[in-house]
């Protein structure tokens, strides 16, 4: 590209830089990006509590899985309160006033010092907890008089406690989110009286529960649960598990089997994640390396926003100056190629600028979002930035990809006078594009397999494919045989768009047919041609 064609490319970046799209193009992936965070934890605060009722036919179980749901909530509440307690006195202040005390008494415990504090005071209501928890082996450490009142009264304010008071604290317990009524003594039929106030809506019933005469007997006869959501499985599931849990535990106690060692029979078996490093050596497999595995998918999803975003921007940019008339007036300065080229790179630098704020806000939000989300130790992602094939690997499919639908669409877009009509010839493009991204998941999965090898070779999907196979990695003859298949795509690209582009950005009225498209890939390439030559060569003859 001449001198010519570098002037228009900067004229192209500068007016688009000056331009609300552009800064509009920029911030909407960073909101985008919080929005996704911080969007669902907010309507999570705000979800409607689960109210829920249960029938208890066998006259046992509904009272032994209260005991264990107030344990677990309870066992969570210390892991928080510890945890708040580690954190500093700033955080154990912000605490309601009655969590203040039991917070610094939870510094210096073990996790099996919680688990007996919790105990300790779910038992408070009557009957062995049994295994909830998981008990583990060796003695057990005496807790003091003082640590059992502390434990009696955080397990007083859970239990007094509203859901949005609950949901304030940031402990995670499913009492924020299930609330079980009662169903008043003196009713004949429970299950109709329950039906009824489903049926109808009234006291915010959710759901509830039948638990049969006999729990305990293969296939659980008489247990239900009846509910008209059929979306929020999370009630079902809760409940489902503590009664299992409390049943089976039942069951091991009836054969007369030890838990500890039915629990070891029953125990998974394991196989460690290994890896061979560079000298050929195992090596564990960390977060950060499953994490490296996948992160060419999130570096394709933004290759794909990015090609598709910048390449519409080219689309949209061609076709309101050919409506405007001033590519008439360009015309007058430069030739159709100079001004083609021109506008190619121009929007490319503009991209590339989108592109670069973005990686950067990625890059900060990496360091420090998960300080202000109170995540702790989370495994270090920007390593994933930092890799050399990664980001290598993006930049060439970048332009490589968006040159070549760049020189496909800014052609078709040089034969539309509207929008409009561009979406017509548009549209089995964007069909195109889509393929690499409901391909993602399976490539990434299998980066060297039948699949990925196929796509890998298609020039529209080379980049999205070669991109998302970055992991596994490719050989070395792919890479110089892909880029190869592109440069020459690009190439036949560009040919092909400067022919039409030539004689289209000139026309208005009526557009062309695709079968007039293909008679201009036949026309001679040297000049500007006059309004009557485009009226002739538009005709075919």
């Amino acid at each position: 590209m001449n001198s010519r064609g570098m002037l228009v490319a900067l004229r192209e970046y500068t007016e688009n830089v000056r331009t609300k799209t552009f800064w509009i193009g920029i911030l909407a992936f960073p909101v985008i990006l919080m929005l996704m965070i911080f969007v669902p934890q907010m309507l999570e605060g705000v979800k409607d509590v689960r109210r829920y009722a249960v029938i208890d036919e066998s006259g046992w179980l509904l009272e032994d899985i209260d005991e264990r749901a107030n344990y677990d909530d309870l066992y969570q509440t210390l892991v928080f309160l510890q945890g708040e307690a580690l954190a500093g006195e700033a955080a154990i202040n912000a605490l309601p006033e009655q969590l203040q005390v039991p917070a610094r008494l939870l510094e210096g415990l073990s996790n099996q010092d919680l688990i007996d504090k919790a105990k300790l005071a779910t038992q408070m209501g009557g009957g062995l907890l049994g295994q909830a928890g998981g008990e583990q082996e060796g003695p057990r450490p005496e807790l003091s008089a003082e640590q059992e009142r502390q434990a009696t009264e955080v397990m007083i304010w859970m239990m007094t406690s509203s859901a949005q008071r609950l949901r304030k604290l940031g402990a995670g317990l499913k009492r924020e989110d299930y609330e079980r009524i009662e169903v008043p003594s003196g009713v004949e039929d429970p299950e109709g009286y329950l039906r009824g106030l489903l049926d109808r809506g009234q006291d915010g019933l959710f759901a509830y529960f039948v638990i049969g005469e006999h729990p305990t007997e293969e296939g659980s006869p008489g247990c239900k649960y009846v509910s008209n959501n059929l979306t929020d499985e999370g009630l079902r599931n809760w409940f489902s598990r503590l009664a299992t849990e409390e049943v089976v535990s039942l069951r091991f106690e009836r054969a007369k089997i030890d838990q500890d060692i039915a629990r070891r029979i029953q125990a998974r078996v394991e196989f460690e994640k290994k890896q061979l490093g560079e000298e050929g050596e195992e090596e564990a497999v960390s977060i950060e390396d499953r994490a490296r595995q996948w992160a060419p998918i999130a570096f394709v999803y933004l290759l794909w926003i990015s090609i598709f975003t910048i390449v519409q921007m080219l689309l949209t940019n061609t076709i309101e100056e050919k409506s405007n008339r001033i590519i008439e007036v360009l015309l007058s300065s430069v030739s159709p190629l100079q001004l083609m080229s021109g506008k190619i790179v121009g929007i490319a630098l503009t991209g590339l600028s989108m592109i670069g704020s973005w990686v950067v806000f990625f890059i900060l939000a990496l360091e420090y979002m998960p300080g202000w989300l109170g995540w702790e130790e989370l495994p270090d992602f920007t390593v994933l930035i930092r890799q050399p094939i990664y980001l290598v690997s993006f930049v060439v499919y970048f332009l490589m990809g968006y040159f070549f639908y760049a020189a496909i669409l800014v052609g078709l877009g040089s034969v539309c006078n509207s929008i409009k009509e561009a979406q017509n010839l548009y549209t089995p493009i964007m069909i195109v594009m889509f393929v690499p991204f409901v391909a993602m998941i399976p490539v990434a999965k299998d980066p060297n397999g039948t699949l990925a090898m196929v796509l890998t070779f298609i020039p529209p999907l080379t980049p999205f494919t070669m991109m998302n196979r970055a992991a596994g990695p490719p050989e070395a003859w792919e890479y110089v045989v892909t880029t190869v298949l592109m440069l020459v795509s690009i190439a036949l690209a560009f040919w092909g768009a400067a022919k039409i582009f030539r004689i289209g950005v000139l026309m208005t009225g009526k557009p062309p047919k695709p079968t007039d498209i293909l008679r201009w890939l036949r026309a001679p390439v040297g000049h500007v041609p006059d309004e009557s030559e485009v009226g002739r060569l538009a005709r075919g003859k």
